[in-house]
């Protein structure tokens, strides 16, 4: 039997380590980054074996991606996050030909061919409006965790028009919206509204096509998955996995080092 491999996916917020064998999901983990990022990574594979039952033995490849990954010492190999979250999506959906990654400190549009390689990519700029920082941000301005505010935003009947782009007035101007008396939930849709149409815009950069894939912490959001698919005008992938897309993507790479082929 092939031996496993990990992929360890450093984001801004949180490392996530998926173990593979053979295409198959044996374990995954998800924990906060702080300061000490080797310790986080570690931490993160320590976690990923224990939920897969197997011995830091029986890992024989290890990949790391994303913006801490090289500081995963004990790993054999690093890739982009790019690439990994194109790898990954197109492992989960192979029709995949578009993904949009919204991750906590930025969002990524990346155009995937057929064999899951990365054709064109845009990013935002170094503003964290429309990202998880940015639902943080807004959810903690209005008293909610981030968790409940995409259920929340579901529920609104009138959604007001949110047109900061910048995280700090954005955050003004939600309370500027509560002092006038706004529903919450209506202040709410507004916001996810706006991140749905700087998505829109960063992924009309690189062309539109289906199928599309949401990929990236801000996928676990509900009130997010409707918003983008409504401005897409089309369904959109979401898995339990999307947030572990890179790391999936990574494993991928490493899997293919051990059976001697190429790791993009």
């Amino acid at each position: 039997m092939m031996k496993a491999a990990a992929g360890i996916d450093i984001g801004s917020t949180t490392a996530k380590c998926v173990i593979l064998r053979d295409g198959e999901l044996l374990g995954k983990s998800l924990n906060p980054v702080g300061v000490n990022i080797v310790r986080d990574a570690e931490e993160a594979l320590r976690l990923a074996l224990v939920d897969a039952r197997l011995d830091r033995s029986e890992v024989a490849f290890v990949t790391g991606t994303g913006y801490g990954r090289f500081k995963i010492a004990f790993g054999q190999l690093t890739v982009t996050e790019i690439s990994c979250h194109a790898r990954g999506a197109h492992f989960l959906f192979p029709r995949t030909r578009l993904v949009i990654d919204i991750g906590g400190q930025d969002t990524k549009a990346i155009r995937v061919n057929e064999r899951g390689e990365v054709a064109d990519f845009a990013m935002n700029d170094k503003c964290a409006a429309g990202t998880g920082r940015f639902l943080d941000v807004c959810a903690g301005a209005l008293g909610y965790d981030v968790a409940e505010i995409g259920p929340l935003s579901l529920e609104a009947r009138h959604p007001v028009k949110v047109t900061s782009t910048c995280t700090v007035f954005a955050e003004s101007e939600v309370t500027s919206h509560v002092s006038r008396g706004k529903d919450p939930k209506d202040i709410l849709a507004g916001l996810h509204a706006s991140i749905a149409n700087r998505s829109l815009s960063l992924l009309q950069r690189v062309g539109i096509e289906p199928e599309v894939t949401f990929t990236g912490g801000v996928s676990r959001n509900e009130g997010m998955v409707r918003a983008l698919s409504g401005r897409l005008h089309m369904p959109i992938n979401v898995s339990p996995l999307s947030q572990y897309m890179g790391a999936i993507g990574a494993a991928l790479a490493g899997a293919d080092r051990l059976r001697g082929g190429t790791a993009s």
